[in-house]
């Protein structure tokens, strides 16, 4: 599928930029969605909000027109929030799941017609935090959960028109993603206070010690190459994979003793 075009949503840093970039290095005309429009080294920025319905209108639609087709989408944008579900406004829940989630949505959406005329693929970054939940990353996860039984439907109805559907599952990757999650602010006496810092620590070492972003670029690669691209794919270090398949065979009890554990809780 050389030469095929590609639009990267979240392009501007983390694991968006690194499939931007792989793929360009592997000839593929890339659109690099983001905010920001950051240009990269051998595709197109396009400046896109994935939290607007018209921006990612025209945004799809501005592809459309200048490549005259649109053969994958790739659905990377996303950022994470932090803290207690009883200090969490629900404001900053809903925001969490307009990007990463209704973001994903609404670019599907978008996409769909033109991936439906000669058949396309579809790849979503969903996270090992959408098999298994993050204490005080709730909505993070939950957004990530989302994904699974969205991709899943999706799956089902555009299958008739040669329309691929994965769902890439990373562990903790090394991006700037650790250092622009969102604290949710929380009272002086927060009596989450001690295991959310010994939780969010926790998980802060781990994703700065995590896999590269190009390893799930790599993912991306493959899935988007492939003759029969899986329904889902997880990536990253081999112990955290290991975890989203211990979830289903090992006894709830047993497995959240050892998750629990392993934050310090």
């Amino acid at each position: 599928m050389n030469g095929s075009v590609v639009l990267v949503t979240g392009a501007s840093a983390g694991i968006g930029r690194a499939c931007a970039d792989l793929l360009a290095q592997r000839d593929w005309r890339v659109i690099g969605a983001s905010r920001r429009a950051t240009a990269g080294d051998g595709w197109a920025p396009l400046t896109m909000d994935v939290d607007d319905d018209a921006s990612v209108a025209a945004g799809v639609r501005s592809v459309v027109e200048q490549f005259g087709r649109l053969d994958a989408v790739v659905a990377a944008a996303g950022f994470g929030i932090a803290g207690p579900v009883e200090f969490t406004d629900m404001a900053d829940a809903r925001a969490q799941l307009e990007t990463n989630f209704y973001g994903v949505c609404r670019v599907v959406r978008e996409s769909l017609p033109h991936l439906r005329r000669n058949g396309g693929r579809l790849v979503i970054i969903g996270s090992i935090a959408g098999l298994i939940g993050l204490p005080f990353q709730a909505y993070y996860s939950a957004s990530k959960f989302a994904i699974e039984g969205y991709a899943e439907a999706l799956a089902y109805e555009v299958a008739p028109y040669d329309v691929d559907v994965t769902v890439i599952e990373p562990g903790n990757v090394r991006t700037e993603f650790t250092a622009r999650r969102r604290h949710v602010p929380v009272p002086a006496d927060d009596p989450y206070a001690d295991a959310s810092r010994k939780a969010l620590a926790s998980m802060a070492r781990d994703e700065v010690r995590g896999a590269d972003p190009s390893v799930v670029a790599a993912s991306v690669l493959r899935v988007l190459e492939a003759r029969h691209p899986p329904r889902r794919l997880t990536a990253g270090k081999a112990n955290e994979r290991v975890g989203a398949l211990a979830k289903r065979l090992l006894p709830y009890r047993v497995f959240e003793r050892g998750a629990r554990g392993s934050l310090g809780l």
